[in-house]
């Protein structure tokens, strides 16, 4: 089989300005494209920040989000980025998938994680309230941008892993780079062996499928 490369970024949000993130962004694009990347996934709300004990802000318009899909296509790179999308009225937390050849992203709300696999464009996402023996069953990966507070982030970590081991499928964590949501972006197989993890700092976490198995890697961001 052909090597497949995912990667999450481990990410310093920009103050809370949509411009100053998709600029932040597009650093992450290049290195993750340098790096022979097919997939890019950001933690949760990485477009705007992530906002505690405060309503969330309005999703940003698709002429801010076109910088981000013409660097998807010009990489040949999917993108999954995190942002508020509007449900019921009311914003709540969100993806962005950037598909190469698309002129817009599709949005939908976060849930659970987006079940991803090799040459795959239509990203299933696992919603909150499903039960996960639906996940998609030719997915080879369920990736999460969820960030809980530090309190939190040890208990997370142990659902993650019980998951790819009860499910049988690879787990994908992107995290935020420090402060409370404190790195901790990893790579768990489908036996829920760990294959990579990563301190703190904004750097890509790396993951390559092969016929024997998963092979992780940590690049800094430069």
């Amino acid at each position: 089989m052909s090597v497949w490369t995912i990667a999450a970024a481990q990410y310093e949000p920009r103050n809370r300005s949509v411009a100053e993130n998709i600029t932040h962004h597009l650093r992450f694009i290049d290195a993750a494209a340098a790096a022979s990347c097919d997939v890019l996934f950001f933690p949760e709300l990485s477009l705007t920040g992530p906002v505690r004990n405060a309503s969330l802000p309005l999703p940003p318009d698709a002429d801010e989000l076109r910088p981000l899909c013409e660097a998807a296509s010009r990489h040949k790179i999917m993108v999954i980025a995190g942002l508020p999308v509007m449900k019921n009225g009311k914003p709540v937390k969100g993806l962005a998938i950037f598909v190469p050849g698309r002129q817009a992203p599709v949005t939908c709300a976060q849930g659970k994680g987006a079940c991803l696999a090799p040459s795959q464009t239509n990203i299933n996402v696992l919603p909150l309230n499903a039960d996960p023996a639906e996940l998609d069953p030719t997915a080879s990966v369920m990736a999460t941008g969820y960030c809980p507070d530090e309190p939190l982030e040890q208990q997370s970590t142990a659902t993650l892993q019980r998951f790819a081991h009860r499910y049988a499928i690879a787990v994908l964590k992107s995290d935020y780079a420090s402060g409370t949501l404190l790195g901790g972006s990893a790579l768990w197989d489908e036996q829920g062996q760990l294959i990579v993890r990563a301190d703190r700092g904004e750097l890509l976490l790396t993951g390559q499928k092969h016929a024997e198995g998963w092979q992780g890697d940590i690049i800094p961001l430069r």
